[in-house]
């Protein structure tokens, strides 16, 4: 099949997902793992469904391949997040070593799907270095940010380096902060979203000056989350198309922003599958063909 994801706002043509039912598994399963996790509250498992539902439709309704991954006792309640474990490049896919050790065979699991589905592999992350899909942020083709910091860490982004540089011309190091500590999860993309390639939402408050400096530089706008917006991952915006993003309900402001820009946005409730596991529609999905 077709694959190829140097880009974070091309049409996506093809992704996986990940359902509830095969990540939370019942109520059982996450009251006895959330804490472990450290989600912020337990999720409910019905309710979760229920927002699934919503979710997975405008997915289904705005891309024309969709697959699922299955159930795996290997995997655990992050496995909804499906964006982690790995990234397509037009030469095949890159696996990570997750920085948080509870997603280690998430990438296992994934590898399995690709073969399935006809995806090669470019190359592994291997120990000690680390690395998370949430750091990876394509600029252009040719361009890529990388998030330094708690789930990823030099010696991943070597290897990852070594792995792309015959077709990635440019690196942009970016450091993640500490923010709330090294258990949460803040990834590079907790920070920006871009939405197409003159426009980005953003959290400016932890973005590093040289940063923001390289965005502008490009002819960004930027759309900037308020601090309450950002609590509830108003800054976590997935780009279908140029002109079309999915988010979380609850974030108005972020909302109507875009919308004064001409994009078209989509919402879903979000609070169990999303909020509570601080993972939003970017993390949920793992696109492996934007046009």
């Amino acid at each position: 099949m077709q694959y190829g994801c140097q880009t974070m706002t091309g049409k996506i043509k093809a992704i996986v997902l990940k359902d509830p039912s095969k990540a939370f598994i019942s109520q059982e399963n996450l009251k006895a793992n959330w804490e472990k996790y450290n989600y912020i509250d337990i999720p409910k498992y019905e309710e979760s469904l229920k927002e699934y539902e919503k979710f997975k439709s405008i997915i289904e309704d705005n891309v024309e391949s969709v697959f699922y991954l299955p159930e795996d006792p290997d995997t655990g309640l992050d496995s909804i997040y499906a964006h982690d474990s790995v990234k397509i490049t037009k030469k095949g896919a890159i696996f990570f070593n997750t920085g948080k050790e509870l997603r280690k065979n998430e990438a296992v699991a994934m590898e399995k799907k690709f073969k399935e589905i006809g995806i090669p592999i470019l190359g592994k992350i291997e120990s000690p270095g680390k690395m998370e899909g949430g750091d990876v942020l394509w600029l252009d083709e040719k361009t890529v940010a990388l998030g330094l910091g708690y789930r990823t860490n030099m010696e991943g982004i070597e290897q990852f380096k070594k792995l792309t540089k015959d077709f990635i011309e440019a690196y942009i190091i970016v450091p993640v902060p500490h923010g709330q500590g090294e258990n949460e999860c803040l990834h590079l993309m907790s920070l920006v979203s871009l939405i197409n390639e003159k426009l980005a939402v953003v959290y400016s408050k932890f973005m590093p000056v040289f940063f923001i400096e390289i965005l502008k530089n490009r002819n960004i706008e930027f759309i900037e989350v308020d601090e309450k917006e950002y609590d509830y991952l108003g800054s976590n915006v997935l780009a279908l198309s140029p002109e079309k993003a999915l988010m979380i309900e609850g974030n108005e402001n972020v909302k109507n922003a875009l919308l004064e820009k001409g994009i078209e946005v989509l919402t879903y409730s979000g609070n169990n599958i999303s909020y509570f596991g601080t993972g939003g529609p970017t993390c949920l999905t793992c696109p492996i063909w934007r046009e």
